[in-house]
């Protein structure tokens, strides 16, 4: 009858948890990965259990752009692959010149000392990336830069490093001037909690002879399935001349970088 169906107990839904649950996925899929996480999921057994389900981790990769297809196989925690995806970016700060010399700890600065110029800088050719403006160059002394990186600071917690161990990134463009013979080098170390160097690149250094080509060239390395433990990321480049002329004729160096997994992005 017409009265019954209008009383309160023939109320149709009474809470958010009588949706069905692909509408409940697109709702919650809406919400902020920490809200998820920290506050969604305490809420009752339901929302723990469509808080961890596959399918809205992967509605939320669908949503912000992270969702490749064919990806599907190659995925193992869509969780995991949604976390990595959001927090992914360089992780060295001023890579560019673009803040002097911000960020950067100068280890050795020797010569005519460091020193940052404009590209494609005297007697140098311009860099790939038409974003990149500026250039940091050494000179006839010992010029070496660093930067040491806090994971957990940058979002990447202890048991994420120790159980996925997400492929790190590093790579580093360096040239030389037409006129000056010069040497490159890279150190990046992975360090424990005590700062224990748990694994290490450290190539050879690239000596570049006079009249060279002048041309900016990338170096990069991918760390996988290093030790558990790695709680700080250490990078560190430069070089100098080779002909120790009075002066800034020695390496340049800039657009550095260092991203952490996934690898398919």
């Amino acid at each position: 009858s017409t009265a019954s169906s209008c009383s309160p107990s023939r109320s149709v839904m009474t809470t958010i948890c009588d949706l069905p649950e692909d509408v409940l996925v697109e709702l919650l899929s809406l919400l902020p990965a920490q809200d998820l996480i920290r506050t969604c999921r305490l809420v009752c057994t339901q929302w723990r259990y469509v808080v961890d389900l596959t399918t809205l981790w992967k509605r939320k990769c669908q949503r912000e752009g992270f969702y490749i297809q064919n990806l599907d196989r190659s995925v193992s925690d869509w969780k995991i692959f949604y976390m990595l995806c959001s927090l992914k970016r360089n992780l060295i700060k001023n890579p560019s010149a673009e803040e002097n010399f911000q960020h950067w700890k100068l280890d050795n600065n020797e010569g005519d000392k460091w020193k940052i110029e404009d590209l494609p800088g005297t007697h140098g050719k311009d860099m790939p990336d038409p974003k990149v403006h500026k250039y940091f160059v050494t000179s006839y002394g010992p010029c070496f830069k660093s930067q040491l990186i806090t994971l957990q600071k940058e979002g990447y917690w202890n048991q994420l490093m120790d159980e996925k161990r997400p492929e790190i990134v590093v790579k580093d463009w360096y040239a030389a001037r037409f006129d000056c013979g010069c040497r490159y080098e890279l150190t990046v170390r992975l360090l424990s909690e005590d700062y224990i160097v748990l694994e290490e690149f450290h190539p050879e250094p690239v000596v570049i002879e006079q009249w060279n080509d002048a041309a900016w060239r990338e170096i990069s390395h991918t760390f996988q399935n290093y030790p558990a433990g790695v709680r700080y990321i250490w990078f560190q480049h430069g070089g100098q001349d080779t002909q120790f002329w009075a002066g800034w004729y020695g390496i340049r160096v800039t657009n550095s970088s260092i991203t952490i997994g996934p690898l398919t992005l």
